[in-house]
């Protein structure tokens, strides 16, 4: 039985959470490996949305066991608040349903107002348009070996010492950036309350899942935000502050990689992003405002962030990117989402690569003045008519959408395991399962 790394192929918001969602049902484990609260995922069940940012999209599955792992830096306050809104849905969640790794970095207050004073101190052209919720600076605290994790809460002169050793670097940030100093007192007050609610949930993730795996049980593994966005191998600095591609998923839970065995990309058939860095095929008029197609993807497609409600920019489907996104996270299968939106678009067009200074290129280069500079290199292609909304079966769909998936196959070298036609569930034609790879 195969373990499944689930992984987004664009730059996020390619519809993961119904995809984990609905392969959730064939897993016994759905372990989150990376990210913060600042991506989000929207599930529809029964009618029913759920909107998840910190929580495993497992956890509106009963029976089974949500992990979140050591590779995710964790708001805590959030993630109780998101517990009872989910719990009002009438989900349950216990400590037999959800598992905090023990090692998992917490984010606290003063990571989201260096984030926000950073974005406002910065210059034109430099804003990396981050969400303010202090996922970069807990990352950077992380790697500074100065965080507070949640093993820290359980003890007070370890959390003391924690935060300590925190505040001797924060607080002559603060002092540059004209912020006032943390309120060490304070800041431990709200620790030593949240801990109780926090801690029930703590265990040495790494230790279970290997026992899970041993034992045979499936394990289905779930990332945030998109490889585009990866802090190596995405469009730099214009990224998230981890490392999305699937190869984290054994890092960020403490599973070695030998435990996963199929890695499905999640790729909107069409193609957007959030925040600010390159976008090759952005439809855009001359002043910079979304173009007659733009709109028309960006309105049929709801193409509005889940944590923040920002606006998502809108382009053609970039097939050399995604080429490469397969290429970096080893995907097997795509899960092509949203083939709906495209439902009435009399000609599409589709990126097989870029023009760079008269060279033609097959991949985006590093550079960021480089990609800046890449125009995208255009196939057309004949649209439908017909409605591919809520098709579960090839038959039911037109034979010009059955052309595009094709063509999308053949441009990204990597075959089509799944294709969602809507935000429900059930509306996915399946052609390979990933769990019986």
């Amino acid at each position: 039985m195969a373990n499944v790394v689930v992984v987004g192929a664009q730059w996020g918001d390619e519809g993961k959470g119904k995809i984990v969602d609905w392969l959730s049902e064939r897993a016994d484990v759905i372990a989150r490996f990376q990210g913060g609260h600042n991506a989000g995922h929207t599930l529809v069940i029964d009618g029913e949305v759920y909107k998840l940012h910190a929580l495993p999209s497992g956890v509106v599955r009963g029976g089974k066991l949500s992990v979140i792992g050591n590779g995710v830096v964790l708001d805590p306050w959030h993630l109780v608040k998101e517990i009872a809104t989910v719990q009002a849905q009438g989900v349950e969640i216990t400590p037999e349903t959800l598992m905090i790794a023990e090692n998992t970095p917490l984010i606290l207050p003063f990571h989201g107002e260096l984030d926000r004073a950073r974005e406002e101190a910065a210059s034109k052209g430099t804003k990396i348009g981050t969400t303010g919720r202090g996922i970069g600076p807990a990352y950077e605290d992380k790697v500074g070996r100065r965080s507070v994790r949640v093993a820290d809460l359980a003890d007070p002169a370890t959390l003391e010492a924690r935060v300590d050793r925190a505040l001797q670097h924060h607080d002559p940030l603060r002092k540059g950036l004209g912020v006032e100093a943390i309120d060490r007192d304070a800041l431990l007050a709200q620790l030593r309350e949240i801990a109780p609610q926090i801690l029930p949930f703590a265990a040495p993730v790494w230790k279970v899942l290997n026992e899970k795996r041993k034992s045979g049980k499936r394990i289905l593994f779930e990332g945030a935000q998109g490889a585009l966005l990866d802090i190596d191998f995405g469009t730099y600095p214009f990224v998230t502050s981890s490392n999305v591609i699937a190869g984290q998923a054994a890092t960020g839970v403490g599973i070695g990689p030998s435990g996963i065995d199929y890695v499905l990309g999640i790729v909107k058939a069409y193609t957007t992003r959030v925040g600010e860095g390159p976008f090759p095929t952005e439809l855009l008029n001359e002043d910079g405002t979304p173009d007659a197609d733009g709109a028309r993807l960006g309105e049929r497609g709801h193409e509005f962030g889940t944590t923040t409600g920002r606006q998502r920019r809108c382009g053609w489907f970039d097939a050399a990117l995604v080429r490469q996104t397969c290429a970096t996270s080893g995907v097997k299968g795509i899960c092509l989402t949203k083939l709906d939106v495209l439902d009435g678009f009399e000609t599409l067009k589709i990126c097989t690569g870029y023009e760079l200074d008269g060279t033609r290129l097959d991949y985006l280069p590093t550079a960021s003045d480089q990609q800046a500079r890449c125009t995208p290199v255009y196939e057309e292609m004949p649209g439908w008519s017909e409605s591919t909304e809520g098709a579960r079966s090839w038959a039911e769909l037109p034979a010009n959408a059955i052309k595009y998936v094709r063509r999308v196959e053949e441009l990204i070298d990597c075959p089509v395991a799944l294709l969602s036609t809507s935000p429900e569930r059930e509306d996915t034609i399946l052609v390979t399962d990933p769990f019986a790879d």
